[in-house]
């Protein structure tokens, strides 16, 4: 559930490299270091494929200023980890949202700019952790588990309905977009009949968040789709107040806390965060770590013979390709980072993919091995903003791949050559056409 944009969160950006000069004194920093040439990461040769790019970055400069994209690009594992570390280093990042939008937006924009600025992935210790510690209890290991029973019967019979052996389909339209969007509304009490509304207005929020709306128009339907997603969430949390279900929204107000240390409005707003954050994470989980298994039939096989390296697979998944690239950061003030001169308002690209693979950390990190065991990957960040939704994503990126490997013995790609969105922060497939 991370925007590790979630975090963190999931960011599409535009479409043309934004070419400056160096600010003052960033000369040295901003120089190409020998034998190698910067590239724009959103070139359509490296959103396909970005680790080789990425892993020249890190093995030449592990922190780099990009004049292309005005950014500290942080790729090495070790930078990484300081970074998100170090208070320096701030999640606070609501204002060039704001800053993007059109002037004639600009008027609309004003609540739903407030409620971005009450999602924790916006906000820095010790806000974070307030608001954090509210919903700690409903994310934990041992209250997802709960879910398991349900999150497995569905994944079964949208197989059963979508999934016929031996006919072909696309794992993103068949599954792991829709498996996921069902999941987290039955988790959060939304009911069926207003899915279609909820998800159009989650997607429209994506857009905002993560930087694909470029036109007024485009601007104008996000903000209002945050300030609609806003608005329905909190007649839900009124009709829970009334009538508690089994969910996260009655979980929560059954803890006492909404009101007292966190008011209803800061509850509804990060509400707004997890509707929007936890499909497109677990989504591109999903695909990802199936995709990786049937490029590598050694390591699909070896799930195969043992279900208990689903999770394995998964995690090598989240390392080896997770489902979000990097986040962004802001500087908070002026500090060195390995020998660099970081200056406050600095932004910083915590290249959570380079660092994935970083031979200092990780043993031949380019290949895909589900016996690699538990190293710290990134895959869900780390410190304060470790996603909170880590464990759902898991219990639902294993049923899916658990069913897939072993009850669809013949389950095979139909072409090697796929499309990426373009996006920044996500790391996300159009499509994955399979044969099932």
């Amino acid at each position: 559930m991370t925007i590790t944009a979630t975090a963190t969160s999931t960011a599409t950006a535009t479409a043309t490299p934004i070419a400056t000069a160096p600010p003052a004194g960033r000369a040295a920093s901003a120089s190409a270091p020998a034998g190698f040439t910067e590239r724009y990461l959103l070139d359509p040769a490296v959103n396909a494929d970005p680790y080789p790019y990425l892993n020249s970055l890190r093995d030449h400069a592990p922190v780099y200023w990009s004049a292309m994209h005005r950014a500290w690009l942080v790729t090495g594992h070790a930078q990484l980890m300081h970074c998100l570390r170090d208070p320096a280093v701030s999640a606070e990042r609501v204002r060039p949202l704001m800053d993007a939008v059109p002037e004639g937006a600009r008027e609309d924009a004003e609540r739903a700019f407030a409620i971005l600025s009450r999602w924790m992935v916006f906000n820095d210790p010790p806000q974070h952790r307030r608001l954090r510690q509210v919903f700690q209890e409903q994310f934990a290991a041992r209250s997802i588990g709960r879910y398991r029973t349900f999150v497995e019967r569905a994944t079964r019979a949208m197989l059963a309905r979508r999934a016929v052996p031996g006919r072909t389909g696309d794992l993103v339209a068949d599954i792991a977009r829709p498996l996921p969007a069902l999941v987290f509304a039955r988790w959060l009490g939304v009911p069926q009949a207003h899915g279609p509304s909820f998800w159009y207005w989650n997607a429209r929020v994506g857009d905002l968040v993560l930087g694909a709306a470029q036109e007024e128009r485009e601007y104008r339907t996000s903000l209002q789709s945050l300030v609609n997603l806003d608005d329905y969430l909190a007649g839900l949390v009124r009709e829970r107040r009334a009538d508690p279900q089994d969910d996260l929204i009655s979980s929560v107000l059954a803890g006492g806390q909404i009101g007292a240390s966190v008011s209803e409005e800061e509850f509804v707003g990060m509400l707004t965060q997890m509707a929007f954050a936890g499909g497109e994470t677990t989504s591109n989980l999903i695909v990802n770590a199936v995709l990786a298994l049937l490029r590598h039939p050694q390591e699909l096989a070896a799930v195969r013979e043992d279900p208990a390296r689903v999770s394995m697979a998964v995690e090598e998944a989240l390392r080896y390709d997770g489902p979000s690239k990097m986040s962004i950061r802001t500087a908070a003030r002026d500090f060195e980072l390995d020998g660099h001169p970081v200056r406050s308002g600095d932004r910083m690209f915590l290249v959570t993919a380079a660092a994935n693979r970083d031979p200092g950390r990780f043993a031949d990190p380019d290949r895909f091995s589900v016996l690699r065991g538990s190293a710290s990957h990134l895959g869900f960040g780390f410190g304060a903003h470790f996603c909170i939704g880590a464990a759902l994503a898991r219990l639902v990126a294993g049923a899916v791949v658990d069913v897939l490997v072993r009850e669809y013995p013949d389950l095979e790609l139909l072409e090697q050559q796929h499309t990426w969105q373009p996006s920044l922060l996500n790391r996300a497939l159009t499509a994955l056409p399979v044969r099932y």
